[in-house]
Order: C-alpha cells, then sequence, then structure tokens
C-alpha cells in the first residue's frame, strides 16, 4: 500500500485540435511534482453525446473498419461499400465497381458535386418523396441533403446497415435524427463554416436598411408615393453596436460595424478579450449591453439558456429607441414581448431574417408591423456561400467514406459497451460538474483555463481520461454556445474558444476496480455568482463522486457537501445556526418545491457554512427572493443540473 506521500500527480495539458492519425493515441501525461493533500468526493450518471461539432478546419482520426454484430453497427468508417442484392429503383443508384455511392437529395453546389464524383458514383435526386428515399437509400452508402428532407429513423432502418454517411449541407441538423444514426451506425457531418461571411454580411445589410427604412421606402414609391419626409433615418457614425454572441459571425459582423464608424461593444461569456480588443471590441457584461446600446445585434445560439432572452423584461432594460438586427435564432427573441416593445416605442426598429416558427403566420403582427424589415432567411444564400458549403460537404462525406471522422462530425462514436459500462457514472458526473462550474462563472470576461483533477488508485496507463475531458468540455462550453461536443471533436472546440483544458491525474490507495475515487473541476482567473464556490487558490472549485452509481456533488469551494446531482441545485451561504434547514425549507414547500436532498458542509459549529438543496421542480424568481431575504442568508445561487 502507498502512502499519502507518494502519492503521484501527473499534468496533462490539452490545447490541441486532433491531428490526423492512422489511430487515435492515448494521452501520454508528463510527470509532475507532487502538490499538496487533497480531499475526495462523489459522481453521477451518462448524457447523450450526440451533439453537434462546431469547427473552423476539419481535423480528421483515422477510424477502424466497422465491424457488425447481431447487436448493431459501431460507428467507424468503413472500407469499400458491401454489394447490395436489392433490385435497384434507377440504375443511378447503382455504385459503379469499386466506388461507393453517394444519393445527393437536394441541389448542391457544382463544385461540391465536382468533388464527389472524384471520389463516388454519385446520384442527384432531387424531391424524393418519403417513399422513394426509402426505397433508394439500401444501395447508398452516403446521403446528402440540406434542410428539405427529413432523415428519421425510418431511413436509417430501410438502409439495411449500407448508409455510413449523412452530410447535412448547412449547419442546423434538426432534420437528422442523431439517435437513430448512431444506433446504425451511421456518422452525421454538418458544414458549419463556409456560410460565416455572407451570414454576417447579411446582418450588416439589415442594420443599415433598417437605419435608413430601405425596405419601406422602396415599398412607398412603388405605391406610387414621395414620402422623403416619413422616412427620415438615423446615422451608424458614433453609435454603440452591441453584439450578443461574439463567435465567428458576431465578429465579423464587429469588423464591419467599425467600418461604418461604429462603437462596438460585446457580450459572450466564452470571448477571449484580448482577440476582442484586437478587433477593437470592448466585452460587456450582458446587463450594460442592453442598458447602453443604440443597436443590438443577436449571434447566439438557440439554447435552454437563450430561449426567449430578448423577453419583456429584457426589453424594459434597453434604451428607447434601441434598434434591433436578427441573423441568428427566431427562438432567442419572445416575438410577442417584441411587438409590445415596438408599439410602446422601446424598440423603433427590428430587422428579422429568422423567426420562431419558420415561415411565420401570413397574418403574423411581428412580420407585418411598420417599423420591422424582414427578409426570409437569407443569411447563408449568397452564391458563393452556397458553393463554399457544398465543398465544405463533400471534403467532410468524402474523408469519412475514406476512413476518416472530421471535427464537424455532428454524433459521437460508439464507444466499446465494457468501457462505457464501467465509465457511465462518471461520464455523466463529468458533463455535470462541468455545467455546474460554467453556471458559477460571472462577468464578460470570458472562460480561458480549466483543470481537471482525477483521483484514481489505476495506473495511468489504466486509465482512458479522453472520454472523461471531453465530457467535462461538453459541460463547460454547451449550456451557452452552438457547439456539441463529442469525443472527436472536443479538443479541437475548446481550442477553437481559447479554452485550455489540463488535466491532473493523483494516485490514490485503494482498489483499481473502481476507475476513480473522485473528479475535481477547478476554472480559473474568473469572478463567481457564488463567491463561496472560490477555493483559497483563487479558483472556481467543484467536486464530486459516484455514490452507488449516482453521481454527487461533494465540493464546492471549502466546503464539504453531500448532493445527488439530480434535477436542479440551490447553494447558500449562512450563518451555521440552528432552524436554517427549516427556514428554507418552508419556503420551498409553500411555493410546492419539492426538495430531493439536502446537505450542509461547514468549516466548524457556529461559524459559517453552505446549504445544498436539490429540488424537483424551478423555483420562482419571487422564490428565490424570499430565500435571499432569509437572515442569516448571506448569499445563494441557482443552478441547472
Amino acid at each position: 500500500m502507498k502512502s499519502a506521500a507518494h502519492q503521484l500527480h501527473q499534468t496533462t495539458s490539452v490545447t490541441r485540435a486532433l491531428a490526423p492519425s492512422s489511430s487515435p493515441k492515448p494521452l501520454q501525461p508528463t510527470m509532475a511534482a507532487p502538490s499538496p493533500t487533497t480531499t475526495h468526493h462523489r459522481l453521477l450518471l451518462p448524457a447523450s453525446t450526440h451533439r453537434r461539432a462546431a469547427a473552423l478546419a476539419p481535423s480528421t482520426v483515422r477510424l477502424p473498419i466497422r465491424a457488425r454484430t447481431a447487436h448493431g453497427a459501431r460507428i467507424c468508417a468503413a472500407a469499400a461499400p458491401a454489394a447490395s442484392t436489392a433490385s435497384p429503383p434507377s440504375s443511378a443508384a447503382v455504385a459503379v465497381e469499386g466506388k461507393p455511392t453517394v444519393l445527393v437529395a437536394e441541389k448542391l453546389g457544382a463544385a461540391g458535386l465536382a468533388l464527389l464524383r472524384e471520389f463516388a458514383n454519385v446520384d442527384c435526386s432531387y424531391g424524393l418523396s418519403p417513399e422513394e428515399l426509402r426505397a433508394k437509400i439500401s444501395l447508398c452508402d452516403a446521403l446528402i441533403v440540406r434542410s428539405g428532407t427529413k432523415v428519421g429513423r425510418d431511413v436509417f432502418e430501410a438502409s439495411g446497415g449500407r448508409l455510413r454517411v449523412v452530410g447535412r449541407a448547412g449547419v442546423g441538423i434538426d432534420n437528422v435524427d442523431l439517435a437513430a444514426a448512431t444506433e446504425h451506425g451511421c456518422l452525421v457531418v454538418n458544414a458549419p463554416t463556409a456560410n460565416t461571411v455572407a451570414a454576417a454580411e447579411h446582418g450588416i445589410a439589415l442594420l443599415c436598411g433598417m437605419a435608413r427604412n430601405i425596405a419601406q421606402a422602396d415599398a412607398s414609391l412603388k405605391a406610387g408615393k414621395w414620402a422623403r419626409n416619413k422616412y427620415v433615418g438615423v446615422s451608424l457614425v458614433g453609435k454603440t453596436l452591441a453584439i450578443l454572441g461574439f463567435g465567428k459571425v458576431g465578429s465579423e459582423v464587429a469588423r464591419r460595424a467599425k467600418g461604418l464608424g461604429m462603437h462596438v461593444i460585446a457580450h459572450d461569456p466564452y470571448a477571449s478579450a484580448d482577440r476582442a480588443r484586437a478587433i477593437g471590441v470592448e466585452l460587456v457584461s450582458m446587463e450594460e449591453a442592453m442598458t447602453t446600446a443604440d443597436f443590438i445585434s443577436l449571434h447566439m445560439p438557440l439554447t435552454p439558456a437563450t430561449n426567449k432572452m430578448l423577453n419583456d423584461e429584457a426589453f424594459a432594460k434597453m434604451k428607447k429607441g434601441v434598434r434591433i438586427i436578427n441573423v441568428a435564432r427566431g427562438g432567442v427573441i419572445d416575438e410577442d414581448a417584441l411587438v409590445r416593445a415596438l408599439d410602446a416605442g422601446i424598440v423603433a426598429q427590428a430587422a428579422l431574417d429568422v423567426f420562431t416558427k419558420e415561415p411565420p403566420a401570413a397574418d403574423s403582427k411581428l412580420v407585418l408591423h411598420e417599423n420591422v424589415t424582414v427578409t426570409p432567411h437569407l443569411g447563408a444564400s449568397t452564391v458563393e456561400a452556397q458553393e463554399g458549403v457544398a465543398i465544405e460537404i463533400a471534403e467532410a462525406v468524402t474523408g469519412a467514406l475514406k476512413g476518416e471522422l472530421a471535427a464537424s462530425a455532428v454524433n459521437a462514436p460508439m464507444v466499446p459497451a465494457e468501457v462505457l459500462s464501467e465509465l457511465a457514472p462518471f461520464v455523466v458526473l463529468a458533463e455535470k460538474l462541468g455545467r455546474l462550474a460554467v453556471q458559477l462563472v460571472a462577468g464578460g470576461g470570458g472562460i480561458k483555463s480549466v483543470k481537471v483533477t482525477y483521483a484514481s488508485a489505476r495506473a495511468p496507463d489504466d486509465l482512458d481520461t479522453r472520454l472523461l475531458r471531453a465530457m467535462i468540455t461538453k459541460g463547460v462550453i454547451e449550456p451557452i454556445s452552438d457547439a456539441f461536443v463529442n469525443l472527436v471533436n472536443a479538443d479541437f472546440t475548446a481550442k477553437q474558444r481559447g479554452i485550455r483544458i489540463s488535466e491532473e491525474r493523483i494516485l490514490m490507495d485503494g482498489s483499481p476496480e473502481t476507475p476513480l475515487d473522485y473528479i475535481q473541476v477547478q476554472i480559473a482567473h474568473v469572478e463567481s455568482k457564488f463567491p463561496s464556490a472560490i477555493s483559497e487558490s483563487g479558483e472556481i472549485t467543484v467536486e464530486g463522486k459516484v455514490k452507488d452509481g449516482v453521481p454527487h456533488l461533494t465540493k464546492v469551494g471549502a466546503f464539504e457537501v453531500d448532493v445527488s446531482m439530480e434535477g436542479s441545485l440551490i447553494l447558500c451561504r449562512q450563518v451555521d445556526q440552528p432552524g436554517m434547514i427549516g427556514a428554507v425549507g418552508s419556503v420551498l414547500g409553500e411555493e410546492n418545491v419539492n426538495v430531493s436532498f439536502m446537505s450542509v458542509g461547514r468549516i466548524a459549529p457556529r461559524k459559517r457554512a453552505v446549504m445544498a438543496i436539490g429540488v424537483d421542480e424551478e423555483p420562482s424568481k419571487s422564490t428565490l427572493t424570499k430565500i435571499g431575504k432569509i437572515p442569516a442568508i448571506e448569499e445563494f445561487v441557482f443552478l441547472k443540473l
């Protein structure tokens, strides 16, 4: 048995994209000096990794030839396609000997088709009915679609296992059943980068057109009117533009707006302050962005956190006469609230390319409003962008058919059953710790450094942490990003966002039968919404263990807790005195909020303590306000797990 003094610390810095190789390489950690004593704790359950990757350039790993079993397929790329014995519905669907067959079900640019034809037999069959698609698919190795073709479970079942790649020529993958694709061993790839400039240009076009009433003046003149005085616009020079979501498109909009003489500010929790300064953009809080902007341009993804983010409450905070541009996702705006804000004069004008429901209703009050300029989701609709998308998806599909997995892979590769079974609760723990830690971050400075510590009795070679690291990355990045993170693209996605993920392994005494004793996640150089989550060394720190197969949160900052990581969580820092559990429980009970777990960790009796409360329902704002008003409650935060 080893003593605590012989605990071994290994640190690996993970800041690179996955490089092309013939096979995925295991992590090779370097030795580091021992660190001070650590505390141990508990863990969780699994979550789906069928998510989209946001990638700037293809980064690939070689996959083995797919092996089928009686229980289904394992995701991997394949060799030459197996011959089909089915009767082809059309001669175009028959593969040329030695070449795979790619079915292009919606219009694709000529450059993309040319790339495909260099490698595969290409069948361009547009406008197929669902029945015709199912009839053809069993003779195809790959399928390329846009948004108009639904690729559901029935399509994968009809393929009989031959379909190996589905390519979505564009970003969104709502029309592809990712779970069914993964179950049938089919890789899904998309084209997330080619339309960046087109979307940014359209945002600027809407900005300028709205400011000068171009659309309204055009319609008026064509109706025989000469209303010069009615359509007096506003200048852009010297005005403040707030960009919400400073990713690829947002930063391109910023560059162009600076050229128009605008003062540009931005809010994005993951944006690099250095990158923003290089463009001449100031990163600010959401509150400051909304209260000071003359124009607000939206470029964030649609996630549970951003759904209807611009609502009545948000509009009430804005400067009177603000103007809104949205070329991102329709759902980030509460459209009824926007109509009310327009009618009240809070919002002077809006220019929208996207809507909650597309196409919107013909009698939509928002679309018909005289102060709203609308376009039918044209952000990516340029000749150049469409050709770029065609080339990007053709490269991704042909690469996958050759046995390479691109960083634009949308669904995760299958993990061997025995590994997944052993790591399943720790995989969920890892994601939830990442998700919890990022929700504790305050301010708009951006996350730059995440440290993960694994405590285990296993030797380094017996514990592959790549999947766990990927799930922590997923938990940190996905809540407020449009990136879908999996084992293949996690490192690339983190690097793309300027986040350094470092790992440390602590060799513990004990039985190596259990993969891990605890996982700890730390985020450095940030402020916290819950200051008690800051450890003595200055990082937001959360730690967890798996207990009886269920993930548990066991440490927040310097405070020991023990609460199951299910549902949602309320953390309260309080003076350690009698009656606190009852006081908080009574408030929740009065509001019909069910408590699932409660744990109190303290430094010493009658000093400071942290109460962790698991709840089944999300408390209302008034309920949380009541908790904050309880005497001896010094700070609190509500977190969704």
